[in-house]
């Protein structure tokens, strides 16, 4: 394919890092996470491992602990906390417990695990394999800690691999609001045993207009909701107020102003089966509502919403261990709102916005923490006009998944492709993107996608941080292979660190403009720019100032840069300054430097007459062990012979030059070719190379057709 181009985890804790002068990226979290890898342990440390279907690459930081019987990981309490919650993973069809230990006292409660939720197989998803392999399980301690305590876990008879732990401050329980119609006042039983859904019905008729309240307690809900609007449903708080159910809300249409907030929704959903509606949310909330506070676990989706949702705000919630989508605009909402929200072990996109049936607008993700989507990705915009996705912390993307995606993937019909203005702003990507086993090459940390049609929308990508990507940093594509062009795209402000292959990955035809973007530790090569099909155009980089850090290119489109592999060398005996970028003292006339790396003998470069000396310079891109030279002027038997005094110099940076070989006199002389070869010492290693010229017999002025470099002598 032929090639264009114009141009963390620190210390075990999750923190985030932005670009200077901008705001944080994620959510305010109520908890403090710390890695088991970083903890004292007597167990075994799994990964780092970014292969599908491993349980290390499905894990926080890629890493995480394996306990067997009587071997425990003993983490050490960032924060004041009296409660728990563990992210884990025992072998398939296994179940257990962790014994709890305080600053080394065993507690009287015990944690449980299980297999249950995990291990989810979804053979209609091309390139899916078995996935979903951990779990969270929580606990309220019963006692308060200290920053510095100790929380150890202890594996019993089952062998349980420990990825996170949350420590959490969680406050009391709060009081009936007054005015509200309690649940228990309509018969619901608070031990879980009894069947509640008829007493929420009853409550929510008597309520309307008011407060459903939820007191503290467990409540079994037998089947889904409907008919609910005008009406806010509160909890006592999610660690208190649990309801339990795999189908809380399923409605096709509300007159809106529900509020659902501050209790706890645990579904019982053990596998993936697209076609039922296990979901907390299926359906409309209507217009002007809002979710908050809510702690959504064991679901299909968290919601998946369809019709009329204007203005809906979702905040300050957590949704985990779904076995598809954490949250899903499907089409024609306006106006939404989703921050502030944590997302964990998704086993589809953990957050989208897919406008089918009709264009998603006004809406965004903002301030939102994504940790380990499994199957796809941590953000992705499918379509939609005005989209907004600002200041997320996205990490640990696994198969068939970037950090933020920006489509036009459709899916089905009728779709509205992306229009307007799509704003990606202030986004933090942490070991995201992965290994796409249909297309059998990496997807980008961020990947900008032209799937089933050109993207034509505005597209600002701004002040991102990219740290720790397995492959590339920026990806452009043409997912469905037909070689749709990705245009109108600027990114503006980029930091990207220790990224494995490239910063940016095109492999569309079109266009980008980069601003600065600083990369270091780059594995592989600054671009890989090999649009496919071969035959669909180019893609055009176009430098906009301000970038460092990756001006070298991927110089093999027939082969995929592996990470740290390095750029190979296709072609050792090639001319290493053809087409390469040329500069000089001074011209004459059309006679410009580039034309002395044109490939093309019959033009040339002339210097400035009657100035010697004159210098004519090239970049060859990367420092090379350069061993000949082979400088040529037009065959014509037009020019005359002539002697030309040239001095070579070489640097590495740019701006220091040293003599590499002396001043000497070349003949060039039509007869035998009009040509001079320079051979260089073998102590030569240079990237730019400077031919300096202070005598011309033939012509007051320095002059080249071709300046050939070589690495064999």
């Amino acid at each position: 394919m032929p090639a264009a181009m114009v141009v963390a985890l620190s210390a075990g804790l999750l923190t985030a890092t932005a670009p200077t002068a901008h705001a944080a990226a994620g959510a305010t979290l109520p908890f403090t996470s710390v890695e088991a890898e970083s903890a004292t342990t007597t167990g075994t440390k799994i990964g780092p491992d970014y292969t599908q279907g491993t349980l290390a690459s499905e894990a926080s930081g890629r890493q995480a602990v394996r306990l067997s019987a009587g071997q425990r990981v003993e983490f050490t309490v960032p924060r004041a906390a009296n409660a728990v919650n563990l992210s884990y993973s025992v072998p398939d069809g296994q179940s257990g417990s962790l014994d709890v230990y305080v600053n080394g006292t065993k507690i009287a409660k015990t944690l449980p695990v299980t297999s249950k939720y995990s291990y989810i197989d979804t053979s209609w998803i091309p390139g899916a394999k078995t996935h979903h392999f951990f779990d969270d399980a929580r606990l309220l301690l019963g006692q308060d800690l200290q920053q510095g305590d100790k929380v150890a876990f202890q594996a019993t008879g089952t062998q349980v691999t420990v990825d996170v732990a949350d420590f959490e401050q969680v406050g009391q329980a709060a009081g009936q609001p007054a005015g509200s119609v309690s649940v228990t006042s309509k018969g619901a039983d608070p031990s879980g045993n009894g069947d509640s859904t008829q007493a929420f019905r009853d409550a929510i008729a008597a309520a309307q207009g008011g407060v459903v309240w939820i007191p503290p307690g467990d409540y079994r809900l037998t089947s889904s909701l409907s008919g609910v609007q005008n009406v806010t449903l509160q909890g006592a708080g999610s660690w208190y107020s649990v309801v339990h159910t795999s189908r809380f809300i399923d409605q096709s249409s509300s007159s809106g102003g529900v509020h659902i907030k501050d209790f706890a929704v645990m579904g019982e959903v053990t596998e993936r089966v697209d076609s039922n509606p296990d979901n907390f949310v299926n359906g409309a909330l209507g217009p002007n509502s809002s979710v908050s506070g809510m702690w959504i676990q064991h679901m299909k989706v968290g919601l998946w919403l369809m019709g009329n949702n204007d203005n809906l705000v979702v905040e300050n919630s957590r949704i985990l261990d779904t076995t598809a989508d954490g949250l899903n605009l499907n089409g024609n909402a306006h106006g939404v709102r989703v921050r502030g929200n944590f997302l964990r072990n998704q086993g589809d996109d953990s957050l989208a916005m897919w406008s089918l049936n009709g264009a998603d607008s006004n809406s965004s993700f903002e301030n939102n923490t994504i940790s380990q989507p499994n199957l796809a990705n941590g953000i992705a915009i499918y379509g939609g006009t005005d989209i907004a996705v600002k200041n997320n912390l996205v990490s640990d993307t696994n198969a068939l998944g970037s950090g933020i995606a920006i489509s036009n993937q459709k899916f089905l019909d009728p779709f509205s492709p992306l229009a307007g203005t799509i704003t990606v702003d202030g986004n933090t990507l942490v070991r995201a993107g992965a290994m796409n086993p249909n297309w059998n090459h990496p997807m980008g940390a961020l990947r900008v996608d032209s799937y089933d049609s050109a993207i034509n929308a505005t597209v600002n990508i701004t002040n991102t941080t990219i740290t720790d990507s397995p492959y590339s940093a920026f990806e452009f594509v043409s997912g469905g292979g037909q070689g749709y062009p990705v245009r109108n795209v600027t990114v503006d402000g980029a930091t990207v660190k220790n990224t494995g292959t490239v910063v940016v990955q095109a492999e569309a035809q079109g266009a980008a403009t980069f601003r600065n973007v600083s990369a270091t530790a780059v594995g592989v090569a600054g671009l890989y720019n090999c649009p496919y099909p071969a035959s669909s155009g180019t893609f055009t980089l176009t430098d906009g100032g301000g970038n460092s850090g990756w001006s070298s290119t991927w110089s093999d489109c027939s082969t995929w840069p592996q990470p740290g592999q390095g750029n190979p060398d296709p072609d050792p005996g090639r001319n290493l300054a053809k087409g390469r970028p040329a500069t000089a003292t001074g011209s004459q006339d059309v006679y410009t430097p580039g034309k002395a790396v044109d490939g093309d003998a019959n033009s040339y470069w002339e210097s400035t007459n009657n100035a010697f000396p004159q210098s004519w310079t090239v970049d060859l891109g990367s420092s090379y062990a350069v061993r000949r030279l082979v400088l040529k002027l037009p065959p014509s038997s037009a020019w005359g012979a002539r002697t030309q005094t040239i001095t070579v110099l070489g640097s590495t940076d740019g701006s220091s030059y040293a003599t590499v070989v002396g001043s000497a006199g070349y003949r060039f002389d039509p007869a035998s070719g009009n040509t001079a070869t320079v051979a260089l010492p073998a102590s030569t290693n240079l990237r730019y190379l400077r031919l300096s010229v202070s005598a011309n017999t033939g012509w007051p002025a320095g002059q080249f057709s071709e300046v050939e470099a070589y690495l064999t002598s």
